[in-house]
């Protein structure tokens, strides 16, 4: 598959549609993690990463997109985070990852995934990087952390890198999303502000996003 294929794909429609990645890190035991995809679905949140620092994260995935599989009137997608080799890869396309998140950027996984079809997400910090990333074929590129640099970077690095869509993760919260989307991110992560939220909570932040 082209890069310019993967990046108008369905798969990078439904994450720019979306504007949303929920970030799951080691959310264990497997029924927890189901219970929370429940309960973030019904919230209205659409694109989901499982982190591949737990130990059973590939079955984590496929338990996940089995689950949601299950869910009438919406479509989902199950991502792969934290890559950071071809093995790991491998295992996340077997499993079948809807897109795949690295939080660095390292160019033997980015042409990996080009051939294996598999739109990717590599991480970046500064303009060098993240112009590397584009050109070496990323789908998206996660600005990585986010809070260490705040919206306005995001908004500075729109007029010399306009083509280059950013999703900013690590640190964004209910605080910072929306500031992030509107300065033209094209999709932001969110990890622990959701996961270690309440209810409650869970359902305004998901909605705050979504909210056009």
């Amino acid at each position: 598959m082209t890069v310019d294929a993967l990046r108008t794909g369905p798969v990078a429609r439904a994450i720019r549609e979306s504007r949303l990645i929920v970030v799951l890190r080691r959310v264990q035991p497997r029924e927890r993690l189901l219970g929370l995809l429940d309960e973030l679905a019904e919230a209205g949140a659409r694109v989901f990463e499982i982190t591949f620092d737990a130990p059973d994260a590939a079955e984590d995935i496929a338990a996940a997109r089995e689950r949601l599989r299950q869910r009438a009137g919406a479509s989902f997608l199950v991502g792969a985070g934290t890559l950071l080799d071809r093995r790991q890869l491998a295992a996340a396309a077997d499993a079948g990852a809807d897109f795949g998140v690295a939080p660095v950027l390292d160019f033997a996984l980015v042409r990996a995934s080009i051939e294996a079809g598999l739109p990717f997400i590599p991480g970046a910090m500064t303009p060098t990087e993240m112009g590397a990333a584009w050109q070496a074929g990323a789908t998206f590129v996660k600005l990585f952390p986010a809070s260490a640099v705040g919206p306005a970077f995001i908004r500075e690095l729109r007029g010399p890198l306009p083509e280059v869509e950013l999703i900013p993760t690590g640190g964004v919260d209910s605080t910072n999303a929306r500031a992030f989307l509107d300065a033209g991110a094209a999709a932001v992560g969110i990890g622990s502000a959701i996961t270690k939220a309440d209810p409650d909570a869970r359902r305004a932040l998901v909605a705050a996003v979504a909210a056009r």
